[in-house]
């Protein structure tokens, strides 16, 4: 069940029953607080899918302060829409609070008894130590059936990091494509939102908001609903599997509340980069050379493995 959004032919744009509004007076605090609610409930999302490098995210999630905190930044969003809410957007939330209720009814029943190696367990067995195809949280393996198609993506989410002026920190091993960096950057964006309304007027504002949809439109909203899929059939069970129901239910209210109509992938549209040579012709160049960025590229995505599978038995052999 989604949020309801309304189309409207406004300059070819839609509009949601419950759309953030653009140039907003500083005194408005109920968009204040729905733009910091929106990025709590972001950056909880996105702690949730690191991989536990220390036992600060376990301390969090055993003291029950990431339900407590999540159920607070929800009651206050809910408090600060526009009303009357529409009965798809209340339940809406209501599964976003229900999430929320599963997640802390686990933390009662098992992770309250977990220690660090637990949870690093369960997040290798869902994720494995390297890539993992049957549910990757890498943007880039979504839609893109060729490497340097994954390049352009890449390179796309890097240029709205540049514009905001944000960059991976030295601390978190990932790439830029990793869904816990891409909902950090949405808590980011929701946060400078906030600050906008206070103090940078309507122009800074606008570019904020613009920038949130784009980038939901774009890349969050296209893939992440089948990843939400793909993962919690994946995890069947467990923190992982709840994190998922909550995530596909938290995207949806932000392709609503946002206004925007992402074009999300299918699980047709899955296809992990491959290369694929001409028909009865296998190239022996240094691109395929073990040690070359391009072989080091696909061994990252995983499509070396495709690569060895497709390779004739026989036929003309060239060089580049």
């Amino acid at each position: 069940m989604t949020a309801k959004v309304r189309e409207e032919q406004n300059g070819g744009a839609a509009t949601s029953s419950v759309s953030p509004p653009v140039g907003s007076s500083v005194k408005d605090s109920p968009a204040v607080e729905r733009a910091l609610a929106r990025s709590k409930l972001y950056l909880l999302l996105s702690w949730s899918y690191l991989y536990p490098e220390d036992d600060e995210f376990l301390d969090y999630l055993q003291s029950g302060e990431l339900v407590e905190d999540g159920r607070a930044a929800l009651n206050s969003l809910k408090a600060a829409l526009s009303t009357p809410i529409d009965q798809e957007t209340e339940e809406v939330l209501q599964g976003i609070a229900d999430h929320f209720d599963e997640v802390e009814n686990w933390i009662s029943a098992e992770g309250v008894n977990w220690d660090m190696q637990d949870l690093r367990d369960e997040h290798r067995r869902v994720f494995s130590n390297v890539i993992a195809l049957d549910c990757p949280p890498y943007e880039t393996l979504f839609g893109n059936d060729h490497v340097f198609g994954q390049s352009y993506v890449m390179g796309d989410i890097a240029g709205f990091y540049s514009a905001f002026g944000v960059q991976l920190s030295q601390d978190i091993h990932e790439r830029l494509d990793h869904l816990s960096v891409e909902l950090e950057f949405l808590h980011f964006l929701a946060y400078k939102e906030s600050y906008a309304l206070c103090h940078d007027g309507p122009e800074k504002l606008k570019t904020v908001v613009e920038a949130e949809k784009k980038f939901v439109k774009e890349h969050v909203g296209r893939w992440v609903p089948l990843f939400s899929g793909m993962l919690k059939k994946k995890a069947e069970y467990g923190f992982y599997k709840l994190i998922a129901d909550l995530t596909a239910q938290w995207v949806a209210f932000e392709i609503a509340y946002l206004g925007v109509t992402p074009q999300p992938y299918s699980e047709t549209d899955y296809r992990p980069a491959n290369f694929v040579s001409p028909e009865g012709i296998s190239f022996e160049c240094g691109a395929q050379d073990k040690g070359n960025e391009l072989s080091l590229l696909m061994d990252e995505v995983g499509a070396q493995n495709y690569l060895d599978k497709e390779k004739p038995e026989s036929g003309q052999s060239g060089s580049a």
